[in-house]
């Protein structure tokens, strides 16, 4: 996060919250970062990115909808997908994480879902036109109610409302542009 994100953007480091994998005392962890959460006044945007099976955070797919922050084990897709940041070797990459739960991310008062590449076009559709369900913890965010999504063309490229959401937008742009 720090090098693709943080490093980009005027967040102040006391302001930037993300569960450390390294706790040991994980549930101790856990109950202690929900209760900061709740200390701060809550959670003011929610940052996600989504995995290629639909996972928002560490929350795999069959991931409790109402969960909280705790230990996950990583699916192997995830593993996969994060072994470039642990010299390029999936048995280098911790087997499980600790995520804040799809419950306390659907806390947030805003959340932001951003994705690039064709890689994650499947996960993107699912998740946005999708049923909401486990499967796919990212659908949720559909009952969200400021939840928004950025993504690139190739992200985009099997939504079957691709059109309808580029005029959405433009229209959003028109309203704001008269002061709405």
């Amino acid at each position: 996060m720090a090098t693709y994100f943080f490093n980009a953007v005027n967040i102040p480091t006391e302001n930037r919250h993300i569960p450390q994998s390294t706790a040991v005392a994980h549930e101790e962890f856990c109950e202690q970062y929900e209760a900061a959460i709740v200390n701060a006044g809550g959670i003011d945007i929610q940052v996600l990115g989504i995995g290629i099976d639909g996972h928002i955070g560490f929350n795999e797919p069959s991931s409790s909808l109402g969960s909280r922050t705790r230990i996950k084990t990583l699916a192997q897709s995830t593993l996969k997908a994060n072994a470039s940041h642990f010299g390029g070797t999936v048995n280098a990459v911790p087997k499980m994480a600790i995520t804040m739960g799809v419950g306390t991310i659907m806390e947030a008062k805003q959340c932001l879902l951003l994705a690039n590449g064709e890689s994650k076009a499947e996960a993107i559709a699912h998740a946005v036109e999708g049923p909401i369900t486990a499967e796919v913890p990212a659908s949720v965010l559909q009952m969200h109610p400021r939840t928004v999504v950025i993504i690139d063309e190739a992200a985009a490229a099997q939504l079957k409302r691709v059109d309808y959401y580029k005029q959405v937008y433009a229209n959003k742009q028109k309203l704001l542009s008269q002061g709405h």
